[in-house]
This record gives structure tokens, C-alpha cells and sequence, in this order.
């Protein structure tokens, strides 16, 4: 079983919608027991789940000190992989949930105010020796700025090769608990998220083999 835990400091990174769209991803291209863990006070990935009309992915609603326990029962139950949304901060419990991870996916929104705030989650990860890796989230297309952003996370850590546009397709599918690639399986949103799911599953097929 392998587990991915979505974070960013700032609010509005994207992280649920984030968490929502790889979950469906991975069931569509069979991923056995996908389940999603939502930590995020704001309950947007619950709402989300709660809407949702199909069975997977699944959601598993605990205690946060009851997370490493449930991790443990749902790996004996044969799950495959789990993805955990987290609140905006720098917090402990985040820090928690950083030690559970195979590895942190970390949404970025190319603008000034979305960089600062990488720093700390940065600088914790790497003193726990937890692999990240970055994720270019809404950029507009041919912005200057999305090559900079790119540029700038470099020096921190690994960046995803796949930037995830701002997409109206992605707001408008969660209304209703559904996915964009689930909407229009051959749009735009679903090659990106097929995409990004490769991605993320290279780096955490390098780390095992580091």
C-alpha cells in the first residue's frame, strides 16, 4: 500500500481538488482500493465524496490520532493506495501525517505569495527525510510566470513535468462529486491527469528503489 499526502501551507493551493482527481484517476486505470482520507477542517474533499454517486473511491473517516492505526487496517484489508488531504498550515499534525507518506505531493500555484510558503513545508520535509515532489497547479498558458515558478521550486525539490492548467472542468466536476476526466474522458483535464498520476508514480517508484 502505498500513501500520498497532499499539502501546502497556503490555503487555495488546490489540494482537494488535487487529492479528488488522482483518486479517480487511479481507479479508472484500475488501481484496486483507492481510498481517500480527508484531515482538512474545511471538509471540502468530505463534501466532495459525500456528493459522489460512484463507489470509488472509497473514504475512510477517523480521529486524526486513529490515522496510523487506520492506515494499518486498511493495508490488511489489501488497500492499494490512499491519499490524504491536509489543512493549510505548517502544523504538528501535518508533520504527523509527513511520516506516514510514501511520498508529499505539494500543489503550487505559480505566483509570488504560493513560493514564499514553500520554505517551511520544505525545510520540514527534508529534516524528516520525506520525499516531495511539486506540482504546478492553475497556471494560465504562455504566463511567463509559470516557467519562473518552475524555475524557483527546482532549487528546492523535484517538480512534476506535467503543470496542471486553471481549468474551469475541474471546479465545475466537483459540484457533483464527479471528476473532469470522468466528464470528458478525452478532454484536456483527463490527459493531464493521466499524466501527473505518471509522474507522481515515478517518483514514488524512485524512492523505493533509492
Amino acid at each position: 500500500m502505498q500513501v500520498i499526502v497532499v499539502a501546502s501551507q497556503k490555503g487555495g493551493a488546490g489540494k482537494s481538488t488535487l487529492s479528488a482527481h488522482l483518486a479517480v484517476q487511479a481507479v479508472r486505470e484500475g488501481q484496486q482500493g483507492v481510498m481517500l482520507i480527508d484531515t482538512d477542517p474545511q471538509g471540502s474533499l468530505t463534501a466532495w465524496h459525500e456528493a459522489r454517486k460512484a463507489e470509488e473511491p472509497g473514504r475512510l473517516e477517523l480521529e486524526f490520532d486513529k490515522i496510523p492505526a487506520g492506515l494499518q487496517v486498511l493495508k490488511e484489508q489489501g488497500a492499494g493506495l490512499v491519499l490524504i488531504d491536509t489543512a493549510p498550515s505548517r502544523s504538528e499534525s501535518n508533520r504527523v501525517l509527513f511520516r506516514l507518506a510514501d511520498l508529499v505531493v505539494i500543489p503550487v500555484r505559480p505566483s509570488p505569495a504560493d513560493l514564499w510558503a514553500v520554505s517551511a513545508t520544505v525545510e520540514q520535509l527534508k529534516t524528516d527525510d520525506v520525499p516531495f515532489v511539486f506540482v504546478l497547479n492553475a497556471i494560465k498558458s504562455a504566463a511567463s510566470i509559470t516557467a519562473q515558478a518552475a524555475a524557483a521550486l527546482s532549487h528546492y525539490g523535484r517538480v512534476a513535468q506535467t503543470f496542471v492548467a486553471d481549468r474551469t472542468a475541474y471546479a465545475a466536476a466537483m459540484v457533483d462529486g464527479s471528476a473532469a476526466q470522468e466528464l470528458q474522458p478525452r478532454g484536456p483535464a483527463a490527459r493531464e491527469m493521466a499524466d501527473l498520476l505518471a509522474n507522481i508514480k515515478a517518483c514514488m517508484h524512485a524512492n523505493m528503489k533509492g
